[in-house]
C-alpha cells in the first residue's frame, strides 16, 4: 500500500491539472444553460471575449448566445455604456430599446435590436448588454443575443410583440446574473 501511495497521489495531481486546464462556469439564463465554447484574445485594443452557446450550438450555428467581454483598459463602465448607447442611436441598422444605469452599483444595462442580412436571409438579433466594473481592473460586459428569422411583415410584428413582452424581465435577469470569471486561455 505504501508503495502505491505516491502513484495514487501523482494520478490525482495529474487529473487535477487536466481538469483545471480550461475551467469555466456555465451560464444559466432564461432556462437555458450556456457553455464556454470559444475564446478570442485581441491585443489592439486589448479585449478578451468568451463565447458561450447552448449544447448543440456553436459560433457558426446559433439561435442564442452569451458573450463575456473583458476590457482591461476601460475603467468606467457607466461612461463606456453611455458611449455604446450613443453609437447604437447613430447606426441605421440598430434600434435602442432601453438604457438603464445604476450609479450606486456602477452597473448599466442596454437592450437593442439589430437588423442583419446574411446569406440572403434577413433577421433580427435581440441584444442585452450588462456593463460592470471588473473586481480588479477594467470593465466586464455580459451580452445576451437571440436571433429572430423573419420573412413576412406579420412575423416582424410577432417578433416585436415577443421582444416587448420579455425585454424588462430579461434586463432584470441580466442585472442579477453574476458574470463568471473570464477565461484568458485560447479555445479554438
Amino acid at each position: 500500500m505504501r508503495k502505491l501511495l505516491p502513484l495514487y497521489i501523482s494520478i490525482l495531481f495529474t487529473g487535477f491539472l487536466i481538469a483545471q486546464n480550461v475551467h469555466a462556469e456555465n451560464v444559466h439564463f432564461n432556462d437555458f444553460i450556456y457553455t464556454l465554447k470559444s475564446t478570442d484574445l485581441s491585443n489592439s485594443p486589448k479585449i478578451i471575449k468568451n463565447e458561450y452557446f447552448t449544447k448543440n450550438e456553436n459560433k457558426d450555428f446559433w439561435t442564442s448566445s452569451i458573450d463575456i467581454l473583458y476590457y482591461p483598459e476601460i475603467n468606467n463602465p457607466l461612461k463606456f455604456a453611455a458611449e455604446q448607447d450613443v453609437d447604437i442611436e447613430k447606426k441605421e441598422n440598430l434600434l435602442l430599446l432601453k438604457f438603464i444605469q445604476n450609479k450606486k452599483q456602477d452597473v448599466a444595462v442596454i437592450s437593442y435590436l439589430e437588423n442583419i442580412i446574411q446569406n440572403n436571409q434577413t433577421y433580427f438579433i435581440y441584444n442585452i448588454c450588462k456593463y460592470e466594473k471588473h473586481p480588479k481592473k477594467g470593465t466586464l460586459v455580459l451580452k445576451f443575443a437571440k436571433k429572430y428569422v423573419f420573412n413576412t411583415k406579420e412575423e416582424i410584428t410577432k417578433i416585436a410583440q415577443d421582444i416587448k413582452s420579455v425585454n424588462d424581465d430579461y434586463m432584470e435577469q441580466m442585472i442579477i446574473l453574476q458574470i463568471p470569471q473570464i477565461v484568458e486561455k485560447e479555445i479554438p
